[in-house]
């Protein structure tokens, strides 16, 4: 099975940056698309940003100039960087991987989620 394991959450200062980090416990090559989603309280959860293992990039309208998904191969690593924080950025931060499973189709793999809460 695959673990996702993240870091970097917290209290943060409205203008603030962030970076969280995911943490896989196999290769990214496995994975079809990586990323972060996040989910504010009595909000639906929302893809924020993901990158494909063809380096297709997607950012969320409300982070885009603000944001940056990086994938490290070698770490097994998905990194998110997020500056200019606002206090509609807090919400539960989760990574995700998908890929696909011989006869089984499409998976989708959660994190733990992280919070992070911006203070204004």
């Amino acid at each position: 099975q695959v673990h996702l394991v993240e870091s970097g959450g917290g209290l943060v200062q409205a203008g603030g940056s962030l970076r969280l980090s995911c943490v896989a416990s196999e290769s990214l090559g496995d994975f079809y698309d990586m990323g972060w989603y996040r989910q504010a309280p009595g909000k639906q959860r929302e893809k924020v940003a993901t990158v494909t293992d063809d380096d297709k990039i997607y950012y969320v309208d409300t982070v885009k100039g603000r944001a940056t998904i990086a994938r490290d191969d070698a770490k097994n690593a998905i990194y998110f960087e997020l500056s200019e924080l606002k206090a509609e950025d807090t919400a539960v931060y989760y990574c995700a991987v998908k890929y696909w499973r011989h006869l089984r189709g499409w998976t989708t793999i959660w994190g733990q989620g992280t919070q992070v809460t911006v203070s204004s």
